[in-house]
């Protein structure tokens, strides 16, 4: 079959003044307007397109790539609002509505927001919601604790950011966890710290475990001999944010990643900020 809201490969049946039919295995076709058929399309050979209903509710065929796909999520401007709904655009020439009963709150004209998309089984129309919480589902979760997660975040609250995990699941990155800069849209990677009695999940965005040290301690090291000839005016009373910008970890891993430095006697910690020490030899001179 010929799926509203599928990217397809599709096999081209014949040309035509208005643009090329393409076609499945079962009889059934759709059109590729002109504007959109490449320089080379020969009969009987596969193209992938994209299959939406334009203006007249016609099923019809395009090479673009939609910013969203079917039961996903995505960041969308809203390009015009009516009595209808709202238009988001979406990348192609017909926008994406979301009607007024799908949206979280009044939609403004210009302002971006996390949408998710679905098909309308009765009219089959592709149809947009920012009604985020509905369309996620935390009752069989697909991660465990640990794992690497993909994030797009959709809100904020006292406790921290809610986040889309893997386009499935919700989650909460809590406040005190956030380290860098952080808004409503952005796509991130994160890990899961905690799945809760009730599968909530507590998200981080740093690896959990020994690594995450490890790794801080390297790119610690790094930073000394590179950047800073040596010496940085950065202690463990610095700033989360002054701290991230240099480092791009969080104020926890870079104290730890100090500590075992501090350890190893590789660094002396000073009131001005952190020196290192070239080798065993020098530590017990100074």
């Amino acid at each position: 079959m010929i799926h509203t809201g599928q990217t397809q490969d599709l096999t081209i049946l014949r040309n035509t003044s208005v643009g090329i039919f393409l076609g499945d295995n079962e009889g059934n076709d759709v059109l590729l307007p002109n504007k959109y058929v490449p320089p080379q399309h020969d009969q009987g050979s596969l193209l992938r397109v994209f299959v939406y209903r334009d203006f007249e509710d016609r099923q019809v065929a395009t090479t673009l790539v939609p910013k969203i796909r079917l039961n996903g999520f995505a960041s969308l401007r809203v390009f015009a609002v009516d009595h209808l709904g709202a238009f988001m655009d979406w990348g192609l020439e017909k926008h994406l509505m979301v009607p007024f009963k799908e949206q979280q709150k009044k939609l403004e004209e210009g302002r971006w927001y996390v949408t998710y998309m679905m098909l309308d089984e009765q009219t089959d129309r592709l149809v947009g919601s920012t009604r985020i919480d509905k369309h996620l589902d935390n009752s069989e979760l697909s991660v465990a604790e640990g794992d690497e997660v993909e994030l797009l975040v959709f809100g904020r609250s006292e406790m921290g950011w809610s986040v889309i995990v893997n386009d499935k699941h919700q989650g909460l990155v809590h406040t005190n966890d956030v380290f860098m800069p952080f808004s409503t849209g952005d796509r991130v990677t994160g890990y899961v710290k905690t799945v809760r009695p009730d599968n909530k999940l507590d998200i981080t965005l740093q690896p959990i475990g020994y690594d995450q040290y490890n790794d801080a301690n390297t790119a610690l090291l790094a930073k000394r001999l590179q950047q800073y000839q040596g010496f940085l005016p950065l202690t463990d009373k610095s700033s989360p944010e002054d701290i991230y910008r240099v480092f791009g970890i969080s104020k926890k891993a870079f104290k730890k990643a100090l500590g075992a430095l501090y350890k190893e006697r590789k660094v002396r910690i000073e009131e001005e900020g952190i020196a290192w020490i070239d080798d065993a030899q020098d530590a017990e001179s100074r």
